[in-house]
């Protein structure tokens, strides 16, 4: 998870909670100008329209009908994906399978060769161009983000996108030190940790939950099935190193201490700070798929969706469309 700054927006469509007629009415920041004000338009006659009735109804001494919020059912899409589609179980369970499948092969791999492989943590001074790998030493770890990699935040998400709300930094900490009852595994975490741990390998986690919320932390992990997660040891926490929501302090510590064969996590920024040192978003999607850093993806590099937060939720059109992946529909009526 990434310190959770950037979010999809809050609404998709007209937000999904009662809005009295009387207040503002949260619009989709995808609609054009024209259409938003096609809808504003809409909403104040159609307002207007019952205040009349109102008065008409009084006048003739007959007792109106109470009249319901407006309210318009609308759930984020990135949400809907993540939280609620078949599609997202299939992306993640398939991301853990090919995890267990690499680490086992691994260790064979290890024990056969009888060498010390490479890490699947960047050594220091390493960049994109050139992503030079730590060499092993110690027993064999995968490190895990925790926030939509191995937990699922649906409870907080539901909050969000209920109130139309954006990210709030001491309404994250309140979620932190709840109860962890509205969160569940990621589809396919428990059985794959479960499997790496039979496997002989440590399984540590590197969140930017804050370090001091780690008990909550701890027990939500473990009764989520995830655990066990011992904060200092397999649990490392914004605040535990230099860096803030910078990973890449804590992924040398525990790279000190055990040899990582693995990444997983749901943003880029789970495997290496460099990708979030001031790219452009064409500049870090160019860098993931390059020559040097695109073998790492599913070789000690393993990504989870995540279509609701995150850095990956950035550019405009023409970061987003280049000049010559754009069409213009000869049939569209000319303006």
């Amino acid at each position: 998870m990434v310190a959770r700054r950037s979010r999809i927006p809050a609404q998709a469509g007209i937000q999904g909670y009662d809005t009295p007629t009387s207040a503002p009415v949260a619009l989709d920041p995808r609609l054009r100008g024209d259409t938003v004000g096609a809808v504003v338009k809409a909403l104040t006659l159609a307002t207007a329209a019952f205040a009349l009735s109102g008065c008409v109804v009084a006048v003739g001494n007959q007792s109106p009908a109470p009249v319901a919020p407006a309210t318009v059912a609308g759930v984020p899409a990135g949400m809907q994906y993540l939280y609620g589609s078949g599609e997202a179980v299939a992306a993640s369970r398939q991301t853990y399978s090919a995890l267990v499948r690499y680490v086992q092969q691994y260790q064979r791999d290890r024990t056969t060769l009888r060498r010390m492989p490479l890490q699947a943590v960047l050594a220091p001074g390493a960049t994109l161009a050139q992503p030079t790998q730590l060499t092993c030493t110690g027993k064999a770890a995968v490190v895990f983000d925790v926030d939509e990699t191995v937990l699922l935040n649906t409870g907080y998400e539901y909050s969000d996108a209920r109130g139309g709300l954006s990210y709030d930094a001491s309404r994250w900490e309140r979620w932190e030190r709840s109860d962890g009852r509205a969160t569940r595994a990621v589809p396919g975490a428990v059985e794959g940790l479960a499997a790496l741990r039979a496997a002989g390998v440590t399984v540590v986690f590197n969140s930017n939950r804050n370090a001091a919320t780690a008990s909550y932390t701890e027990a939500v992990l473990n009764r989520a099935g995830l655990g066990p997660a011992r904060h200092g040891e397999t649990l490392f926490l914004k605040g535990d190193a230099p860096g803030g929501s910078g990973k890449d302090a804590r992924r040398a510590l525990i790279a000190a201490k055990y040899c990582v064969v693995a990444l997983v996590g749901d943003q880029l920024g789970d495997f290496t700070d460099l990708f979030n040192a001031g790219l452009k978003p064409a500049e870090r999607r160019a860098a993931a798929d390059s020559p040097a850093i695109a073998p790492l993806w599913g070789n000690g590099w393993f990504l989870l969706p995540n279509p609701v937060y995150g850095t990956a939720l950035a550019g405009d059109f023409d970061d987003v469309f280049p000049n010559d992946l754009r069409w213009s529909d000869p049939g569209a009526p000319k303006e």
